[in-house]
């Protein structure tokens, strides 16, 4: 669960999710990290019920995979050109994203070229992302999973070293990719959200926090 630490001069410790899935936390500036792990154990089945609950009310056209429809990768927006042809596939180039098919109203061919391509595309990056920063946390990954997952952008098991990581991920610019794969590399050294935790983000990846904005703020602007 991706929960934003806010703390300030308040006198208890209250929680708010948005209907973007943000959920962030506001602390009294004295509190420590016991307490907050406590309130967010406590309120999860609470938190679970608002994120379904905007993700049922949230009204988004679903795709028609038709030429000029808006599709991102890594950060950009770009507009998809339907082609027909004998050989299917996907390719970006000259600014569009072109799917090759040989059937150009079969909507569920479309996605499916599609949703393979990002796979492949996210399969690279994650992995490149996960290289870069491996070295820094010297621990051992059994398995890494990508994912669809609904309220999440990453999650890790440190016990058995297996990292989640969410498709959809692979829209987001590299830095945001960067920040969710440290952090749930991180959790293979310190297993909570303590303050040894953002002891340790601070150290390696000084601009988390702005990484992390930069993340949310694309999902609050996204239709």
């Amino acid at each position: 669960m991706n929960v934003r630490i806010v703390k300030k001069d308040v006198k208890h410790i209250n929680l708010k999710v948005k209907p973007s899935g943000e959920v962030i936390l506001t602390a009294p500036t004295d509190s420590n990290e016991r307490d907050i792990e406590y309130v967010l154990r406590k309120r999860a089945g609470w938190i679970d019920k608002k994120l379904s609950f905007f993700e049922a009310h949230h009204q988004v056209s679903p795709k028609e995979y038709v030429s000029g429809e808006n599709f991102r990768y890594l950060g950009r927006n770009y507009r998809l050109k339907v082609i027909e042809s004998k050989e299917e596939g996907v390719k970006l180039q000259r600014g569009y994203l072109q799917v090759f098919v040989k059937d150009t109203a079969n909507n569920e061919r479309k996605k499916k070229l599609l949703r393979t391509w990002y796979s492949q595309k996210a399969q690279i990056h994650f992995n490149k992302a996960i290289e870069k920063y491996k070295p820094i946390v010297k621990q051992e990954i059994e398995t890494v999973r990508i994912r669809e997952m609904k309220t999440r952008w990453g999650s890790c098991s440190p016990a058995k070293g297996y990292i989640n990581l969410n498709l959809k991920l692979i829209e987001k610019p590299t830095e945001c990719i960067e920040y969710v794969v440290f952090h749930e590399l991180a959790h293979l050294v310190h297993a909570d959200h303590s303050a040894k935790f953002y002891n340790y983000l601070n150290l390696f990846m000084p601009d988390w926090e702005k990484r992390k904005d930069r993340l949310e703020k694309s999902m609050s602007n996204e239709p």
